[in-house]
């Protein structure tokens, strides 16, 4: 079925984060209790006509900061050829037309994509990396890898008594998170109702990612609220209808 369009209804929550009063979150309940799962391997178009097996890792990864390379560079050395298709491929990161540091691609995609046929398995070496060592990938991954398609936004805020806040949005990562080359995708996951399968909202099943991105107490209020959400339209005492559901998600 075709993707649904980027513009509908969407429910939104506020509150101010636990740890940090200077701090507002607001968060895209329709995203984060719909039921989007990676389908990498199990139906993935790939973000590039032809290249289905990429996913979305054709053009590489660009790193959020010098932290996130050095950690990247840091589990990098961690690899073998056992596990890496490409190891001892010397250059790992290159530049984009504007300077921006990013994963270097060679043969149409990351460096770091295993591909199909490879002894250990098509995908992410620095995925598989953190699954061989007992850790989350959010570790050893970019951090844009990990955190696709959930998307954190950060707006200062003025209020009308003068006083500021940080605003911090946490919401889908649409099409258009990619830029205005995100409209020249051939496919995209977060609104294609093939990739709505899972079998827990995303709020449950990006739970780590979600924590990385928020703090612990944050992320226990946003749990509490969305279990709120869902309960309005589940369950044998079903009374009210989901205000705003994602209009990927079955049954919608």
């Amino acid at each position: 079925m075709p993707e649904v369009d980027l513009d509908f209804p969407r429910a939104f929550v506020e509150f101010l984060d636990p740890a940090d009063a200077r701090q507002l979150f607001r968060c895209d309940l329709t995203w984060l209790t719909s039921s989007w799962s990676c389908i990498y391997g199990s139906g993935c178009q790939g973000i590039v006509e032809g290249r289905p097996d990429d996913g979305c890792c054709t053009h590489g990864a660009h790193f959020s900061d010098k932290k996130d390379e050095k950690r990247v560079r840091a589990y990098a050395k961690q690899l073998t050829k056992q596990n890496w298709q490409l190891h001892g491929t010397k250059q790992i990161v290159d530049v984009d037309e504007d300077g921006a540091r990013k994963t270097a691609v060679v043969d149409g995609a990351c460096v770091f994509l295993n591909r199909p046929g490879f002894a250990a398995g098509d995908g992410c070496a620095l995925h598989g990396l953190a699954l061989q060592q007992g850790k989350h990938p959010l570790e050893t991954k970019p951090d844009v890898c990990w955190q696709l398609p959930i998307r954190r936004g950060y707006d200062r805020v003025t209020r009308t008594d003068g006083s500021t806040l940080l605003v911090v949005t946490i919401g889908e990562f649409d099409r258009r998170g990619w830029g205005p080359g995100g409209h020249d995708l051939q496919w995209y996951c977060s609104g294609a109702t093939e990739a709505h399968v899972g079998q827990e909202p995303v709020y449950v099943s990006n739970a780590p990612e979600l924590v990385a991105l928020m703090g612990k107490a944050a992320y226990g209020e946003l749990v509490r609220l969305c279990e709120q959400r869902l309960a309005t339209s589940r369950g044998k005492g079903r009374r009210l209808p989901m205000v705003a559901p994602h209009p990927a998600d079955p049954q919608v």
